[in-house]
């Protein structure tokens, strides 16, 4: 079943969408479409935890301020002796 649709959306962001669509050889409607349920299987998806990993939760403690990139970096940096 077929539903009609009113959005409000940038002129240039609908230019260039319905460009696209062109190139593709498919309808702006169609593409939408197709990015709207993407996104909703996405949202839809539950990553269930094995009960091995739900037992080590909170058994590390970290400091509140540590900069995860930052001592990802250096441990990257030492493995590969940059």
């Amino acid at each position: 079943m077929q539903s009609k649709l009113t959005i409000s959306i940038d002129k240039n962001v609908v230019d260039e969408a319905k460009a696209l669509a062109r190139r593709k050889g498919r309808s702006l409607s169609d593409l939408i479409e197709n990015y709207l349920k993407v996104i909703v299987k996405k949202e839809k998806q539950v990553v269930e935890i094995s009960p091995d990993i739900k037992k080590l939760q909170g058994s590390v403690k970290l400091p509140a301020d540590l900069d995860y990139k930052k001592e990802l970096q250096q441990a990257l940096n030492k493995k590969y002796q940059l």
